[in-house]
């Protein structure tokens, strides 16, 4: 998202660039234009997840890690990872 922002960046290309569809990230930018107060932060995706259950998400924010399933409550997790993004 934030090299998108970057001067004479073409969406579409740091889309293609990424793997994600470029009306996504024109979605981003403008839902953060909506919500300036809003923070973003640096996410990695990793291969392989041998030993998780399908359907886990694992979460490092601050040094601190949060694993999840699909059943997670989504109101109780948005309270956690506000509280953690502090």
């Amino acid at each position: 998202m934030e090299e998108s922002l970057a001067p004479g960046a073409v969406v579409a290309e740091v889309a293609r660039r990424h793997a994600v569809y470029a009306n996504l990230l024109h979605r981003w930018r403008r839902e953060s234009r909506a919500a300036p107060q809003a923070r973003l932060v640096p996410v990695t995706v990793t291969p392989g997840s041998a030993g998780r259950a399908a359907g886990t998400i694992e979460i490092e924010l601050g040094g601190v890690q949060v694993r999840v399933d699909a059943s997670v409550d989504e109101v109780a997790l948005g309270r956690v990872l506000r509280v953690l993004g502090r």
